[in-house]
């Protein structure tokens, strides 16, 4: 197994969609059969632990115990997906300077990614100055994402630039919207994209989701995964799978079928 790599999906600001954002990483792993957990700090009661509970732990992100069953345990995946909890992002990444994980991915031992999510204000690019000093030694995705019909506004090119490249080797991403009747159609389903594209339910029995909607959904999910395979996500976990499997409609297949050869 290559280095252990722990992403980070967090922002300061709530309400701008980071939980699907994990979700839709959990999926790109998963299928291209990269073995991956997660941990959800919404606690006591996470969002993300609804869709993937077999993978998913819930947690208190500022709890010394949970810290310890996160960290301590980083050899037991390939790659931990950490859901952080609105407003937690700059407090967690000050923890895990105090506890000397920042250290360890300075030294090559770890692979620290986050992923931030902003929204359309300049405050949100005020995140970007307090998280700058963490992600010195690690990969800094920043991630517009549409998903709840965010309009982002033109930043002036001067300004943006003069937060933006702050951060060394800094990447953009955009998460384009999903159909909204789509997004809702998942929500009620409770089961992960790929799972939904399928049309399987939880326990993987035939479900009779919408063919249209889930229709959206795979076009949605393969131009997600697009962005992924762009930024050369699986590099940074020890990966060559680039361009790997992508959503399909899942027919004739089982969600684990189709998760593992992209086939259905």
């Amino acid at each position: 197994m290559s280095k252990p790599t722990v992403i980070i999906v967090g922002a300061d600001k709530g309400g701008v969609g980071k939980t699907t954002v994990s979700r839709t990483l959990l999926d790109y792993f998963t299928a291209r059969n990269v073995p991956i957990r997660a941990f959800d700090t919404e606690s006591p009661r996470g969002t993300l632990k609804r869709f993937y509970p077999e993978v998913t732990e819930v947690v208190d992100a500022t709890s010394v115990p949970d810290q310890m069953r996160i960290f301590d345990t980083l050899s037991d995946s390939q790659v931990t997906i950490i859901d952080v909890r609105a407003g937690l992002l700059s407090t967690t990444l000050a923890a895990l300077r105090d506890i000397g994980f920042l250290e360890s991915a300075k030294r090559g031992q770890i692979t620290l990614a986050v992923f931030h999510i902003v929204g359309p204000s300049i405050a949100s690019l005020d995140e970007i100055k307090d998280i700058a000093p963490f992600v010195v030694d690690g990969k800094y995705y920043l991630v517009k994402n549409f998903i709840n019909n965010t309009s982002f506004f033109e930043w002036d090119q001067g300004t943006y630039d003069s937060y933006f490249k702050q951060i060394r080797d800094a990447v953009d991403l955009t998460i384009p919207k999903l159909n909204e009747m789509a997004y809702e159609q998942v929500e009620l389903s409770a089961v992960p994209f790929v799972t939904f594209i399928a049309n399987k339910t939880a326990r993987g029995d035939n479900a009779n989701y919408s063919f249209v909607l889930r229709g959206y959904v795979r076009h949605w999910l393969g131009n997600v995964w697009a962005e992924f395979d762009r930024v050369k996500l699986p590099e940074i976990v020890g990966s060559n799978v680039v361009g790997g499997p992508k959503p399909q409609s899942g027919f004739t297949s089982t969600p684990q079928n189709q998760i593992r050869s992209g086939g259905g």
